[in-house]
C-alpha cells in the first residue's frame, strides 16, 4: 500500500510529481470556487441585491469554520507527510484519529452555538436592517452543516498526504456538484431564496465528508479514523497545532479582516456591500487556483523533507515557483478583460454594478505574485517551521493588512480605497515570505542539501 501511495513522491521525475499532485488539487479549488460562487450567482438571478448582500454578509462566519478544518488538515497533512516520509505510518494513523474526532467535537459545539446566537452573530459581522432577516436565516440553516465542513475540508488535504490526491479531489467534486445542481432547484425551481442556497451547501458539506470518512474506513487508505486510533501524545497535538494554528489564523484573519471590511463598506450603502461582495467572488477566481497550486505540492515538500532529500526538496520548489508565476499571469490577465461579463452575471443593480467592476480590478491587481506567496507558505508549512508560518499567518491579514485598511479609509475616505488595501498588503506579504522562507532553508533545509 505504501508503495502505491508514495512512490511519485520518492522516484517520479519532478516535472511530473508536481503536475500529478497539483492538478487533483486545483480541480478540487475549481469545485470549491464553483461552489463558492453558484450561491451567490443563484440568488443574483433573484434580482434582489439585498439577498446578495445578506449572503456576502454570513460568508465570514462560514470562513471562520473552514478555517478550523485548515487548522486540522494543513496541520495533519504537514505531520503526516513528513512522517511517511520518515517511515512512520503507526504515527500518521495516529495524527489523523485525532484530526477527526477533535474537529468533529469542535463542530458540533459549534453548531450549537451559532443556532442559540444566530441573530447576534449576523448583527456584529454586519448584518443591516434590510438584510438581517436573510443573513440569519442563511447562517442558522448552514450552522447544521458545520461538523461535515470541517472534517470535508480536513480531510480533503489530509489525504494527500497519503498520496490519494484523486481521492481527496473526488470528494470536493462530488459534494460541490451537488451543490451546483441543488442550487438552480431550491433557489429558482422552488422559491427558497437564501433558505434554498443555505440547504444546497449543507447537503454538499454532508455528501463531501461522508465520502472521506468511507475512504477512511477501507483498505485502500493509509490512514485511521479509528476511536482506537486516537492519540494525542508523542508530538501529535503539538504538530498538529504547530502548523495547524498559523495556517487556520490566516483563515481566520481573513475572516475578521472581511467582517471589519463590510462594516466600513456598510458606510457606503448596501450597493457597495453587494459589489464588493461580488469583487471577492471574481478575485476568488485566480485565488483558488493559485491556493490549488501550493496546497498541492506541499505533501510532496513534506515527504522530501521528511525522508531527508534536500536536492528533490529545492527542485519541486523551483518548478512549483516557475509554474506558479506562469499561472497568476495568465489568470490576472484573464480575470481583469472578463471582470465586466463576470460582475454582471451577478448583479443587475446598476449602482451594485458600478461598485462590484471597480473592486474586481482593483483586487485583481495582487494576481501576477500571489502564486509566489501560496508556493512560499506552504514550503514553510512542509518543513513544520512553526514560527515563520505562524508570523507570516498573522501578518498578512492582520498585522500588515489591518494598519493598511484603517489608514486608507481614515486618509482617502473612498470606497476604491478600501478595496485597494488587499492588493497592497498582498505584495508586501509576498516580500515577507520569501525572506521568511530564506530563514527557514538555513535552519531547516540547508543541511539536508549538504549531505546530498
Amino acid at each position: 500500500m505504501e508503495d502505491k501511495t508514495t512512490e511519485i513522491f520518492r522516484n517520479a521525475p519532478v516535472p511530473k510529481a508536481v503536475i500529478s499532485n497539483i492538478i487533483p488539487s486545483i480541480i478540487s479549488m475549481i469545485m470549491v470556487l464553483l461552489y463558492n460562487l453558484a450561491d451567490t450567482f443563484f440568488i443574483g438571478q433573484t434580482k434582489d441585491a439585498y439577498m446578495v448582500a445578506a449572503v456576502s454578509v454570513a460568508t465570514p462566519a462560514f470562513l471562520f469554520f473552514m478555517a478550523v478544518g485548515m487548522l486540522f488538515g494543513i496541520g495533519g497533512t504537514s505531520l503526516i507527510s513528513r512522517m511517511l516520509g520518515e517511515g512512520n505510518e503507526k504515527k500518521a494513523k495516529k495524527t489523523s484519529a485525532f484530526c477527526f474526532w477533535t474537529g468533529l467535537a469542535i463542530g458540533v459545539v459549534s453548531m450549537t452555538l451559532i443556532w442559540i446566537f444566530v441573530e447576534p452573530i449576523c448583527l456584529a459581522i454586519g448584518a443591516s436592517g434590510d438584510t438581517i432577516g436573510y443573513a440569519t436565516q442563511y447562517l442558522a440553516i448552514v450552522s447544521g452543516g458545520i461538523p461535515f465542513l470541517i472534517l470535508s475540508n480536513t480531510f480533503s488535504n489530509i489525504i494527500r498526504a497519503e498520496g490519494n490526491a484523486k481521492i481527496a479531489m473526488a470528494g470536493m467534486v462530488f459534494g460541490n456538484m451537488m451543490n451546483i445542481v441543488l442550487d438552480p432547484i431550491l433557489i429558482l425551481g422552488l422559491h427558497w431564496n437564501v433558505a434554498g442556497a443555505a440547504v444546497a451547501t449543507t447537503v454538499s458539506n454532508v455528501i463531501s465528508a461522508l465520502f472521506y470518512i468511507c475512504h477512511l474506513l477501507s483498505k485502500r487508505s493509509l490512514l485511521s479514523i479509528r476511536p482506537t486510533d486516537y492519540g494525542v501524545r508523542g508530538g501529535i497535538a503539538t504538530g498538529v497545532f504547530a502548523i495547524g494554528i498559523p495556517a487556520s489564523l490566516n483563515s481566520i484573519l481573513l475572516s475578521a479582516s472581511n467582517i471589519l471590511v463590510n462594516n466600513l463598506m456598510a458606510g457606503y450603502g448596501d450597493m457597495a456591500l453587494a459589489g464588493l461582495g461580488v469583487a471577492m467572488k471574481v478575485n476568488m477566481i485566480v485565488v483558488m487556483l493559485l491556493i490549488g497550486l501550493g496546497t498541492g505540492i506541499q505533501p510532496l515538500l513534506g515527504y522530501c523533507y521528511g525522508a531527508g532529500n534536500g536536492k528533490r526538496y529545492l527542485s519541486v520548489l523551483k518548478f512549483s515557483l516557475c509554474l506558479a508565476f506562469g499561472m497568476s499571469a495568465v489568470m490576472t490577465v484573464i480575470c481583469y478583460l472578463g471582470a465586466g461579463p463576470l460582475v454582471t452575471a451577478f448583479l443587475d443593480n446598476a449602482d451594485a454594478y458600478v461598485f462590484g467592476m471597480s473592486f474586481a480590478r482593483i483586487y485583481i491587481l495582487s494576481g501576477p505574485i500571489l502564486g509566489i506567496l501560496f508556493v512560499f507558505i506552504n514550503a514553510i508549512q512542509s518543513t513544520g517551521a512553526a514560527l515563520p508560518a505562524l508570523i507570516l499567518s498573522v501578518s498578512r491579514q492582520g498585522i500588515l493588512y489591518l494598519p493598511i485598511l484603517f489608514a486608507f479609509h481614515k486618509l482617502l475616505h473612498t470606497a476604491q480605497t478600501l478595496a485597494l488595501a488587499q492588493p497592497v498588503t498582498d505584495y508586501l506579504a509576498t516580500g515577507l515570505a520569501a525572506v521568511l522562507f530564506f530563514f527557514t532553508y538555513r535552519k531547516y533545509i540547508r543541511r539536508f542539501v549538504k549531505k546530498d
